[in-house]
This record gives C-alpha cells, sequence and structure tokens, in this order.
C-alpha cells in the first residue's frame, strides 16, 4: 500500500465519514473481526440484531406496528430466521403504497433514493445514516479481501444516473483526492470506447469498478483494437449490478490481466454478497438475512433454487423486512475455503426476468437463447425481448461474417426452445441501447411464469 492510499484509507475518509455523522469505520473494523467467527457465533449475533430490528419497527414504524398487532407478532420470540415466515413480503407495490408509514418517525437525515428495478417502474424509498455507514463498510471490507483500498487509482464504470448527475465541483474534487475516476457507461460509441481504453492507461489503475457488460464491452473492444490492458498492474476488477457471465469473466480477466470479483445487492436491499480471492460469495450476514423461498413463498433448501428475500438489520430508520429482490439464487452449504465463517450464495443466477417462458409454460434461463446468439459467427450484440408468449423480438448487431441464412437460424433455434408457433422478429440495429441506468440486458421477458411452483417477479 502506497503512503498515499495509506493517508486516505486512514485519515482523509474517515475524515469524510465522520463529517457526514457515519460510523463506517467502526463498523467496518468490527465486520473485519467477526468475519472470522465460527458460523454458530454469526448466528447468534444476528439474531439479536433481527430481535432488535423487530423489536423497534414493532415499537415505533406506522407500518409494522400495525402489522404486528394484526398479526399478535411478537418480536421477543423469534428464535430464528424461519419465523419470519409468519411476516407478509415486503415488495415494491407495499412500499409504493405505504412510503410514509415505513418511516420513522424520529429517523434524522433520512436521504430519498430510486430505483428502475426490472420491470420499469419507478420505486421511491428512504435510506438513513446507519445503513448508509453499514453497506459502504461492508463494501469497503470486501475491498480489502483482494490487497486494494480506498485511495487506490480506480477506474469506475457506470451509468447511474445518481451517480452521473452528481459531478459537481465538490464531487470531483472529492474523487480526485479519492483517486477515482468515472467512465460514464451510458456512452459505448467506438471513439467513446477508445477514449476509454486511452484514459484507463493513462491512469493505471489499481482496481476496476462496474457492470460487467460494460467492462467486458471495453475489453473487447481494446482486444479488437490490439491495445494491451494486462500491463498496468491492475489488481482486480469489481463488477456488479448484473449477473457475471462465464464469457464476461473471462474476457475480462484475459485482457485487464486481472482476475474478477463479483458483488451482489443493490440500492434497495443493499450490499448483500461479495466474492472472496477463495471464490466465495459470502453473504454479509452481520447485516443482511437472506431468506430463498419458491413461487408459494415457502422456503427452499441449500442447494434449490429460490427467491432472494432479504432484511436488512441496518434499517430501523426505514425498515426493509422480508424484501422481494426478484432475483434467484442458490445457498451453499459449505464454507469457504478462506476460514471465513461467513455463509455463501451459490450460482446467482440472476433476475426472475432473465428467465423465458414457452407456449407450454415451461420456465426457461435466458441463457437457452442467448447460447443460440452468442454461438453463431459475426454476431457482435444482441438483445431479446419476449413480448409476450407469442412474440418475440431479437436486436441484432452483425458484422460482415453473419452468415447468410443467419436470421432463419436464429428464428428456427428460438422456436425449438419456446415453441414452434412463436412469432420470431430480428431486427438488425447499429447498436444495442443501454436500460434508462446505463446497464445492458440480454434478455427482457414480460411474460409472467404460470407455474406457481416456479419463482415469479411480483415487483
Amino acid at each position: 500500500m502506497s503512503v498515499y492510499t495509506r493517508l486516505v484509507a486512514g485519515l482523509v475518509f474517515p475524515l469524510q465519514e465522520r463529517l457526514k455523522h457515519h460510523c463506517t469505520v467502526a463498523v467496518r473494523e468490527q465486520m473485519e473481526t467477526s468475519q472470522w467467527w465460527p458460523a454458530e457465533r454469526l448466528r447468534e449475533h444476528q439474531l439479536q440484531r433481527l430481535r432488535a430490528l423487530l423489536s423497534e419497527a414493532g415499537r415505533a414504524v406506522p407500518y409494522y406496528r400495525n402489522l404486528f398487532a394484526r398479526l399478535a407478532f411478537d418480536p421477543a420470540l423469534v428464535r430464528g430466521v424461519a419465523d419470519l415466515a409468519r411476516l407478509p413480503f415486503l415488495d415494491k407495490a407495499t412500499i409504493r403504497a405505504h412510503t410514509e408509514a415505513l418511516k420513522h418517525p424520529q429517523a434524522a437525515g433520512l436521504a430519498r433514493f430510486n430505483t428502475g428495478g426490472s420491470s420499469g417502474e419507478p420505486l421511491v424509498f428512504f435510506i438513513g445514516r446507519e445503513r448508509v455507514s453499514h453497506d459502504v463498510a461492508a463494501k469497503w471490507r470486501a475491498t480489502r479481501w483482494w490487497g486494494v483500498d480506498i485511495g487506490d487509482p480506480e477506474i469506475v464504470v457506470w451509468g447511474s444516473p445518481i451517480e452521473l448527475g452528481a459531478q459537481d465541483r465538490v464531487r470531483q474534487w472529492r474523487d480526485a483526492l479519492m483517486r477515482t475516476e468515472l467512465l460514464p457507461a451510458f456512452a459505448m460509441s467506438e471513439s467513446m470506447l477508445d477514449g476509454f481504453i486511452d484514459r484507463i492507461r493513462r491512469r493505471r489503475p489499481r482496481m476496476l469498478f462496474g457492470y460487467p457488460s460494460a467492462l467486458s464491452h471495453i475489453a473487447r473492444h481494446a482486444r479488437q483494437r490490439g491495445v494491451r490492458m494486462d500491463d498496468l498492474g491492475i489488481r482486480v476488477a469489481f463488477v456488479t449490478s448484473e449477473r457475471l457471465y462465464d464469457e464476461q469473466r473471462v474476457a475480462i480477466q484475459q485482457v485487464f490481466g486481472c482476475p474478477v470479483a463479483n458483488g451482489y445487492g443493490g440500492r434497495d436491499a443493499g450490499f448483500i454478497a461479495h466474492q472472496c480471492p477463495e471464490g466465495g460469495m459470502h453473504i454479509t450476514a452481520e447485516d443482511i438475512v437472506v431468506e430463498l423461498v419458491d413461487g408459494e413463498g415457502r422456503a427452499v433448501p441449500a442447494g434449490q433454487p429460490g427467491e432472494i428475500v432479504v432484511t436488512h438489520l441496518a434499517t430501523s430508520e426505514f425498515p426493509f423486512i422480508r424484501y422481494r429482490t426478484g432475483d434467484v439464487a442458490m445457498l451453499d452449504d459449505q464454507l469457504c475455503r478462506c476460514g471465513r465463517g461467513l455463509p455463501m450464495l451459490k450460482e446467482i443466477q440472476g433476475r426472475t426476468t432473465d428467465f423465458v417462458v414457452a407456449t407450454d409454460g415451461t420456465v426457461l434461463h435466458g441463457l437457452a437463447l442467448i447460447y443460440i446468439l452468442r454461438d453463431m459467427a459475426g454476431v457482435q450484440g444482441f438483445k431479446v425481448i419476449q413480448d409476450d408468449l407469442q412474440h418475440t423480438t431479437v436486436l441484432l448487431v452483425t458484422d460482415t461474417q453473419f452468415p447468410v441464412d443467419g436470421e432463419q437460424r436464429i428464428v428456427d433455434g428460438f422456436r425449438r426452445r419456446l415453441g414452434p408457433s412463436v412469432q420470431v422478429q430480428v431486427q438488425r440495429v447499429d447498436q444495442i441501447p443501454a436500460e434508462k441506468s446505463g446497464k445492458f440486458r440480454y434478455i427482457v421477458s414480460h411474460v409472467v411464469p404460470r407455474r406457481a411452483a416456479e419463482v415469479t417477479d411480483h415487483a
């Protein structure tokens, strides 16, 4: 660690957090101890914090005070995560309908946030200083697992309007002090990509951070341009906010010459899990209770896929209790070789809307269609939109290597998987547009699975 990085991580950043009335440093230091606790001690610590959150919510937060009274739910009687099943799920519709009633009357410094979500419907919610401190601390801890720290040179490829709209002079000065440079994931034209490559080479960052789709896009462009990026001393590429596909990981690793660390979470659900150098996807168990449920809302055992439902233990000012993320994953019943006692997620499969539905009701992962396109010569980019059971649109970017019968092969392949009656429309485009957030999504399905046993998105 350089002298400058030690100065920023040990003095400048803690001073900033203190001025914001955040307890980030103390939380991170506690987390760096608790991560090594045995699993049983972590579960007991989590249970104590869960009871405290439920008690405070039931005492002071209007929505939960009324809910607990109606259900005769006593937080003091909670003996484990399974007892949460007595409470209904918190979904986006509920938050929209009860936003004011979800606020703690004594909450101070609540910040307004919003997210578009997979459905495109905006969700407005509030986050207090306690939660911000804990989320930042969890991310900071995970960053240090990889031998980098706040103050190391960093390139961030991001597209959130919150970040990109906040580039005022104070923010620019702070980013310069922290040695962070932001590249907009909204713009991915040829000239912009050339500029990104040049800025990364000039910055020589110790770490990259961004969407896997954006970082892999930059990596592939650098390879096509014949520009080396593996001689810059990059230690790690942190990716988050989208499903990380194997080919994206390989492209980033090969071009930038560094490992890829997958992170999972969201502005609404919090910093849920992060990958360590040994490969384990560790849940932030000190702050996050994770349940996996099937389409009927019943818990599924480790090793079986289910929708991720989270309770964030640092949200007493605007509680997130049994919040449906709409994401699908499996729990791992093993401990990581790194020795941390933190539980792990296994095979994060992505949004429930990353799945498509065949005409017979079969739910398929989007990879069933992605493989058809990805393995075809000349395909430079694509996006699949399942409008309904009978209509699917494919946006396609191709080059001269695309076969003459390529469109028909796509139609035939999609029909084999979705059903012979499906109308598949292939549209050639110059580039694939990003979502409003700046993210790129390969699969967008507007079809809700009919089978009750399948996980559905109720957002």
